[in-house]
This record gives structure tokens, C-alpha cells and sequence, in this order.
């Protein structure tokens, strides 16, 4: 149980506070739409106004963390700053990936609360302009701002019309459903047997997130959610004046007719920092992907096992990082993860590639794997590359004794632990904390 808690307790300790963050959120939009200013608004809508607005923060909330875990630059500078301080911190970094999909599963529930309490808030609308009768206030609520008064509270404006035609004429319908088919087109093509079969489909759809960021900061715009304004609650206080709609306006009434405005859109509040640090991001991405790197070597292991060997200007590792590798006569836009698998100490760095989809089969014969004649050197294709990120393997040295666990192409991160302990250790003999480390069955020891 205690190492449990020393392993895990931070991670628990990070999801239930961000748990608790949502539950807050909710909890506190729900409340706050049942005050005075949205008094006239629930007559038409009912409990369906909070159930609407409530998801809605909880929505921006998770829209800022939604980028931050796959600023992998900004994670491999926290990591390096942290890991001095704590290692229990420095690993939380590495489920980066395992939090974005936590994030992404909690937008789809918000959005789906959203998107039926806005199908019902439209349905109470319409009902609201259908059932012209004047002794009935949702219907006089409806009539307010019909001469282009701008103070409407209603945003359907005729009995001519439906919720599917408001819905694809105004700015909230369009980005609503733009929005929502964005969505749904990343997370199903997010499931992994579509990531691990038909990878260019997650990767040109995961890419509508631009669309998804973009409709998300101008939804809001439309202000079709509209309260009554703080001056109007002073010329008409709700529950003094709401049983004598009848008289509103007239010169012996205290009840002046109501008047209303949306909330000024808030949501790029939320999002503007999140997005900027993925502009930078990507822009340090473009940058190091035009930095020249030079293959050296090219190596065919049995079963379909690609070895590059390259070398970069500026180029620094350490054991188990990664780096994401481009090939442009194979596709411009896809870049691939690879576990390095030389030593820091050498004097390149490389990454074995198991040919196992369509664009390593491109690589594997655009680099001369399908032919039995040595490739020459210059008709080896130019690649690109972005990292080197860090992962929890970096740490191996900080451990008395380290297990090493993997199968098949998964051994790759121990290539560069292996080769690394065999220059600290035999080439330079040089001392390293790690006295024991223990993997595929093989039990090496350095204390003597």
C-alpha cells in the first residue's frame, strides 16, 4: 500500500483535483443562472438554461488543458526543471498522453449535456413563439424586441421558421455544429485500431482541431443566451413584476418591459494562452524540421527491421528519449515517433524502425531496403527531425537497481540504456549510481 501511495498517490491526487475543478465549475454556472437576471429566461427555458451554461464552463476549463499535454517541448523543458526537485513530479510528465485523452473523454460528455439542453432550450423557444396567446408570458417574452430592438430575449423571431433553420443561420448554430462534427470525426478516429491501421486518417483528422478552436472562440458571439440587463432589474424586478406582464410599459405600472442582452463571449479567455503556446510550439517544430540531418548508415535487420543512423548539427540525447521523424518523398505532413537507440556517448544517433504500416514500407524502400545492391549515399532520402523528447527512462541512472521489461520492438529504450552503461562503465570506467540492472532474463552487476 505505501508504495502505491509513493507511486501513485500523485497522479490520483492530480486527476481528483481536476475532477474536483469540473464538479466545481458545474456546480457553480448551474447556481449562477438561477439568480434574478436569468429569471424571464427560465420562464421560457426552465432548469434546461443551467444544464446548458453549466457543461459549457466546464467545456472552456477543459479546452485550455486539451493542448498543454502535447506541447512536448514545453514538458521536456518541465521536465528538466523538476526532475532535480522531485522524481515523483517529473514522471507525472510522462502520462502526458494518458491526461490529453482524459481531457478529450471529458469534453465529449460536456458536449453532449450541452448539445441536448440547447436542443431543448430551442424546442422551449419555438413553443414560446407558436403559442401566440397574450395572457401568456413565455409568448411575451417572445414578442419583446420585434421592431429590431436589439433588447429581444427570444432569438426566434417568427412562427415561420424552426429550430433546424435557426440553428444553420446563426453564428452559434453554424460553429455549434461545426464544432460538434469536428469532435466527433477526432475521437473516433482516435480509437486505436484506426490509429494502428489507417494512421494518416488520425493524423489528417486529429488536424480539425484548428476548426474545432476556431468555431469554439466565436461561438459565443451570437449571444443568443440572453439575461436582463441590471439596469432593466431596477425598472423590473422579476418577481414582483412577472404576474403583471399585462400592465408592462403602461404609464401606471412600476413595470417597465424588460430588457435583455447575452453575455460577452468568454470562452478566448480560456483558450488564447493554451493556443499561443501551441503556435510556439509548432513553430520551434518547423524550425528544427528544416535543420539539415545527414543519414551515415543504413542498416536491414532480420524481420523488417530498419536502422537509421544519423548525425545533426547541435543534436544532444540522453537514453530513452524519442524523436519524431518526417520523410518528405514519403509525406510532407506525418511525423512518426521512434525510441533512440544509440548512447549518448556515440557520435550519432540512431533509430531501429520496424516495418510495419504503410509509411515505413515507404521508408523501408525508399531507403533501399527492397533491393539486394548497396544504396548509394546520395539517393538515400532526406528526412526530418523533432526532439529529442524526453520520457521516464531518463531517470534510469538515479536508481540503485533498475528492471528493464519489453518485447519485440519495445526493447528499443534499453538499446540506448545498454550501450550506455557500457561506455560509462567499461570504455570510460566511469562510476554510475545504478549498481544493478536486470532485463530479458539477464542479470548485470557493476558493483564489482
Amino acid at each position: 500500500m505505501g508504495n502505491f501511495v509513493a507511486n501513485e498517490g500523485l497522479s490520483i491526487f492530480v486527476i481528483l483535483v481536476w475532477l474536483g475543478i469540473n464538479a466545481f465549475l458545474f456546480v457553480h454556472f448551474y447556481m449562477a443562472f438561477l439568480v434574478d437576471r436569468w429569471f424571464y429566461t427560465r420562464v421560457l427555458l426552465g432548469q434546461a438554461l443551467s444544464w446548458a451554461r453549466a457543461p459549457a464552463a466546464c467545456l472552456n476549463f477543459n479546452c485550455m488543458l486539451i493542448l498543454l499535454p502535447v506541447c512536448r517541448n514545453l514538458l521536456s523543458f518541465l521536465r528538466g526543471s523538476i526532475q532535480f526537485c522531485s522524481r515523483t513530479a517529473a514522471r507525472q510528465l510522462d502520462r502526458n498522453l494518458t491526461f490529453h485523452k482524459l481531457v478529450a473523454y471529458m469534453i465529449a460528455f460536456h458536449t453532449a449535456v450541452h448539445i441536448i439542453a440547447h436542443l431543448f432550450n430551442f424546442e422551449f423557444f419555438m413553443d414560446a413563439q407558436l403559442n401566440r396567446n397574450s395572457s401568456f408570458l413565455p409568448f411575451v417574452l417572445s414578442e419583446i424586441g420585434t421592431d429590431d430592438n436589439a433588447s429581444f430575449l427570444n432569438p426566434i423571431r417568427s412562427n415561420e421558421t424552426n429550430p433546424t433553420i435557426v440553428m444553420f443561420t446563426t453564428i452559434a448554430g453554424v460553429t455549434g455544429v461545426v464544432i460538434t462534427l469536428a469532435l466527433i470525426l477526432i475521437i473516433t478516429s482516435s480509437m486505436e485500431v484506426i490509429r494502428r491501421s489507417y494512421f494518416e486518417v488520425f493524423w489528417y483528422t486529429h488536424h480539425l482541431f484548428i476548426i474545432f478552436f476556431i468555431g469554439l472562440v466565436f461561438h459565443g458571439y451570437g449571444r443568443i443566451v440572453r439575461g436582463q440587463t441590471a439596469g432593466s432589474q431596477q425598472t423590473n424586478k422579476p418577481h414582483l413584476c412577472a404576474d403583471r406582464f399585462e400592465d408592462w410599459g403602461k404609464n401606471e405600472s412600476d413595470c417597465a418591459v424588460p430588457e435583455f442582452a447575452g453575455n460577452p463571449p468568454g470562452t478566448w479567455k480560456w483558450v488564447l494562452g493554451p493556443m499561443i503556446l501551441y503556435v510556439c510550439e509548432r513553430l520551434v517544430r518547423i524550425y528544427r524540421s528544416h535543420q539539415k540531418v545527414v543519414i551515415t548508415k543504413v542498416v536491414m535487420h532480420p524481420s523488417k527491421t530498419l536502422e537509421l543512423q544519423m548525425r545533426k548539427k547541435g543534436f544532444h540525447m540522453e537514453v530513452g528519449q524519442y524523436v519524431f521523424i518526417q520523410c518528405p518523398s514519403v509525406s510532407r505532413h506525418e511525423w512518426h515517433p521512434f525510441t533512440l537507440t544509440s548512447a549518448p556517448e556515440e557520435d550519432y544517433f540512431s533509430a531501429h524502425i520496424r516495418i510495419v504500416g504503410d509509411w515505413t514500407q515507404a521508408l523501408y524502400e525508399a531507403c533501399g531496403g527492397d533491393k539486394t545492391e548497396t544504396q548509394e549515399a546520395w539517393k538515400l532520402p532526406k528526412v526530418a527531425i523533432d526532439g529529442p523528447f524526453g520520457t521516464a527512462s531518463e531517470d534510469v541512472f538515479r536508481y540503485e537497481v533498475v528492471m528493464l521489461v519489453g518485447a519485440g520492438i519495445g526493447v528499443t529504450p534499453f538499446a540506448s540504456i545498454l550501450k550506455s552503461v557500457w561506455y560509462k562503465r567499461i570504455q570510460n570506467n566511469q562510476e554510475v549510481f545504478t549498481k544493478k540492472l536486470l532485463g530479458w532474463s539477464v542479470i548485470t552487476s557493476f558493483t564489482d
